[in-house]
């Protein structure tokens, strides 16, 4: 089968579109046939290598990867299953999230996929399962959003920003978004209340006060961004955007700030922390049904050119979701 390969760290050349052994089903395993595949932050901090006090993790190995076939989020068809998974079979439409998706086809276990959104495509089902289960944790169960309470969304217009602004709207909240000029309309069409041009505005030094912070770049200051809470406010950091590389702690430096912090000041802050789950991606799925949750994708690509998909994402000039297609 095809597939996109990283042997070592670098730019998106070191990506190669390659000839590679189909998977086999094992377990409760479950053989997709790869439809569409999207990219995420994630993806350029394993391209990079980045950061490095990273590396020796599940995902980044000391000098290389320790998956070779590149990506996470996927939406297809099944096309078999092992012996002990019970929960699909050969022709289902699935969606969800496992190593390897930047192929013809992905192995996933049954609990990380789940039965597509009827009403999406597969190339806008495929934009959803890591941002938007990020999204739904972070807005759902960590800041336990309710009907009438203040959001701000810094980073409005990514790939979690625009999933979070809607789930946010779906649970009553008033939102206010944080991006560029060029951005301002795409949030509004997510469903914000308000849209805050970074690039004129510094919200930090406005009297405005939110009962949630949601901080999805990393680009702030921790007195920032506690600076606009109200008494008792909640900031949530989860900072997976992408940089420059070449960095020692990156957006996990804010991070690692923020727990120190935190038990030494009157508002709360909470590390965004995900684990994936076929629970998750079922709600998802009846959000998107109900019209409340649309995918927003900036560009599609064919899988041979997921490396200049990668440079599209890393030139910072990419909006809400950008798909490959197989």
């Amino acid at each position: 089968m095809k597939a996109i390969i990283q042997d070592r760290y670098g730019s998106p050349d070191v990506l190669r579109f390659a000839d590679v052994d189909a998977p086999a089903p094992a377990g409760d395993q479950v053989l997709v046939r790869v439809h569409a595949a999207a990219l995420n932050a994630r993806d350029w901090h394993v391209l990079r290598g980045d950061p490095y006090i990273a590396r020796p993790s599940a995902d980044l190995g000391l000098r290389r990867p320790n998956e070779r076939t590149r990506g996470t989020d996927f939406a297809g068809t099944v096309e078999a299953v092992g012996p002990a998974a019970t929960g699909f079979h050969p022709g289902d439409e699935v969606y969800g999230d496992s190593s390897g998706a930047f192929a013809e086809y992905v192995c996933a276990p049954e609990h990380r996929i789940a039965a597509k959104p009827a009403n999406l495509s597969f190339e806008q089902a495929a934009a959803i399962p890591l941002a938007g289960q990020t999204a739904l944790i972070g807005v759902r169960d960590v800041a336990g959003i309710r009907p009438g309470q203040r959001l701000l969304i810094n980073g409005a217009s990514g790939g979690v920003g625009t999933f979070a602004v809607q789930l946010a709207k779906a649970y009553g909240a008033t939102v206010t978004g944080v991006c560029s000029a060029r951005n301002l309309d795409l949030v509004r069409s997510a469903g914000a209340d308000e849209v805050i041009d970074y690039t004129t505005t510094d919200f930090a030094r406005s009297d405005n006060r939110y009962d949630v912070v949601l901080d999805l770049v990393g680009n702030r200051s921790l007195r920032d961004l506690r600076r606009v809470l109200t008494p008792g406010g909640l900031l949530i950091l989860s900072g997976g955007g992408v940089f420059k590389g070449g960095s020692v702690f990156g957006p996990l430096g804010l991070m690692i700030r923020g727990r120190l912090l935190s038990p030494f000041v009157g508002r709360r802050i909470v590390l965004l922390t995900v684990k994936p789950g076929a629970e998750h991606l079922e709600t998802l799925r009846e959000l998107a049904e109900a019209g409340k949750l649309t995918p927003i994708i900036d560009r599609t690509y064919p899988l041979a050119a997921a490396a200049e998909a990668m440079r599209y994402l890393e030139g910072e000039h990419a909006r809400a979701k950008v798909v490959i297609t197989v």
